[in-house]
């Protein structure tokens, strides 16, 4: 029944559970495949980056609960890894020489009006108050500079999947309701997606919102134009608790089929395959 996650994180950066709390869970639901992702360490600490040394001790405790678990759920271990700059990118040799089953490439962080890194990734009311005060108000020079990073982003590539494309469209819609129906909004959107459909990325189809914002990253909207452009999906809830890895999978799924989907992207024995949805 499509019951996997490969986008999850637990108390080695912002999660909210050991890692084996949420293959308890995964197993209690069924799951046939599930992936950790902790968001990779910078070469500066935030609150939910994590950091260089505490690296083996996620890959060993990776290790452990695969073998622990082997023959009852199949395990896979990830990084989500952010895009900041040309130097600081998925394709860092730091991050490429780990052994890792797959990289998650995300947009969290932008540059403000001084050049200073800034997290984007905020609840609207906080989002607002840092448009205001970092980037003077100007909500389209925020938003185009997030599809600008995030086109620097695809082009750099040295990563498998682009997480939660489109993030931005639910801050933006807050601080200026009607901006992601304007042309040159969906114009920035069309552009990134058709760069990640000629690179041959995969996209998930991020549910962490959907129970509490009823929204979904990309917006499903796009559901149409992804397939139509041929680009693989997954379907993947970004959980940070073992009780959200499953949230919204099913209104995700439902979604995409009434698109055109016949299939999503699943990692079955150490290979990604198409599975057909079932609903």
């Amino acid at each position: 029944m499509n019951q996997t996650n490969y986008h999850s994180h637990s108390l080695y950066c912002d999660g909210r559970a050991g890692m084996e709390d949420f293959v308890r869970f995964a197993v209690n639901r069924k799951f046939s495949s599930y992936g950790f992702s902790s968001h990779a360490p910078l070469p500066f600490s935030t609150p939910c980056n994590m950091e260089w040394d505490r690296m083996d001790d996620y890959l060993s405790e990776f290790q452990r609960l695969k073998k622990k678990y082997e023959g009852i759920i199949e395990l896979y271990i990830g990084l989500e890894i952010d895009y900041i700059d040309a130097e600081t990118n998925a394709t860092s040799e730091c991050y490429q020489r780990l052994p890792l089953d797959y990289r998650i490439g995300s947009l969290h962080m932008l540059p403000d009006e001084q050049g200073k890194i800034v997290d984007t990734d905020l609840p609207a009311d906080r989002f607002r108050r840092m448009v205001n005060e970092r980037f003077s108000g100007d909500i389209e020079n925020v938003v185009c500079l997030y599809y600008k990073q995030l086109m620097q982003m695809i082009e750099t590539g040295g990563f498998d999947i682009v997480g939660h494309a489109d993030k931005i469209h639910y801050n933006a819609a807050c601080y200026r309701p009607g901006l992601t129906d304007e042309s040159w909004y969906n114009t920035l959107v069309c552009q990134c997606f058709e760069e990640i459909a000629r690179r041959g990325y995969q996209m998930e189809i991020n549910t962490k919102a959907y129970h509490d914002l009823g929204v979904f990253y990309p917006d499903k909207r796009y559901f149409p134009l992804i397939k139509e452009l041929g680009i693989k999906v997954q379907v993947n809830s970004d959980a940070h608790y073992p009780e959200h890895i499953d949230s919204g999978r099913h209104e995700a799924l439902t979604l995409l089929h009434q698109a055109g989907f016949t299939n999503i992207m699943e990692m079955h024995d150490g290979c990604w395959q198409e599975v057909e949805i079932q609903l």
